[in-house]
């Protein structure tokens, strides 16, 4: 595990992007059971961790995706984030619907693109990957490559890592679960006890119930 990885986790606790609550779990959108949630949103409120996420996604792209020609960010959570990184790279940018707007042009990919150039797509969180493989064929649709996509942080599921495989995508991210777990025993945000509960859970999130009291 390479010191960035540590480095943001930590930083993704200290202002509560991440929460870990094992014996208390969240429940998702989707109905998961979770003994963790995310919202890496927060850390546009935090300029220098905002400028960190920037530079460090920068850093990513410029290394593994050289060949970049623009950038594309997944709608909501990060279309800033996405917007930032091209603005630094001072590379053209756009950002991918859920699915085409239902008036006006009917646009799924907002901002323009020259057909055919190279995109990197910027990501703020992987859980299943669903969301993320509907932006690239999105974008392959509309008529660009898809080099590789960046995000902030995954939870790395197995189901997610066989997706991304099976749509040729390539997939780099700042930090990830076993980086967070790590920190946050470190620091005694969780007991070394509860390591085994979050490991059980991320084996099959979907029916993870929590622990039995």
């Amino acid at each position: 595990m390479n010191d960035i990885k540590k480095l943001f986790a930590a930083k993704l606790l200290e202002v509560k992007a991440v929460k870990l609550q094992p014996n208390n779990p969240f429940t998702w959108a989707s109905g998961w059971k979770s003994p963790i949630y995310t919202d890496n949103r927060k850390t546009l409120g935090f300029p220098r961790l905002r400028s960190f996420v920037k530079l460090e996604l920068c850093h990513i792209i410029q290394e593994q995706f050289p060949e970049a020609e623009a950038v594309a960010g997944v709608a909501t959570g990060a279309i800033a984030q996405g917007a930032l990184v091209a603005e630094e790279l001072g590379l053209p940018y756009c950002y991918v619907r859920p699915k085409p707007k239902d008036h006006g042009m009917g646009n799924q990919v907002e901002g323009e693109l020259a057909k055919g150039s190279k995109v990197v797509v910027v990501e703020d969180l992987i859980s299943t990957g669903g969301s993320s493989l509907k932006a690239v064929e999105a974008l392959r649709q509309y008529g660009v490559e898809v080099v590789g996509m960046v995000a902030s942080f995954t939870y790395g599921f197995p189901v997610a890592e066989e997706a991304f495989r099976e749509a040729g995508v390539r997939l780099i991210t700042l930090s990830n679960y076993e980086a967070v777990i790590e920190a946050a025993a470190a620091t005694g945000y969780i007991k070394d006890e509860d390591k085994a509960v979050l490991a059980e859970w991320r084996k099959n999130p979907s029916e993870w119930v929590g622990p039995q009291r």
